[in-house]
């Protein structure tokens, strides 16, 4: 399960599904610095994108798998 507090950079390696989530949001999280840095929280308050709907999508992009 994907939460709040992971670092982009690990849920993007441990779920490579996510990246389609990622780009539907227009985050191309995988050539940003900031990626390596930043948990997903404080990466979704940048780009202005509402948390918990990101959470669900991409919760829902791994349980597919």
């Amino acid at each position: 399960m994907i939460t709040g507090d992971m670092s982009i950079i690990d849920i993007v390696n441990e779920y490579p599904e996510s990246l389609q989530v990622f780009k539907e949001y227009g985050m191309g999280c995988i050539g940003c610095l900031a990626a390596r840095f930043e948990n997903l929280a404080q990466g979704a308050e940048v780009h202005g994108i509402d948390l918990e709907q990101l959470l669900a999508d991409l919760n829902a992009a791994i349980e597919k798998k």
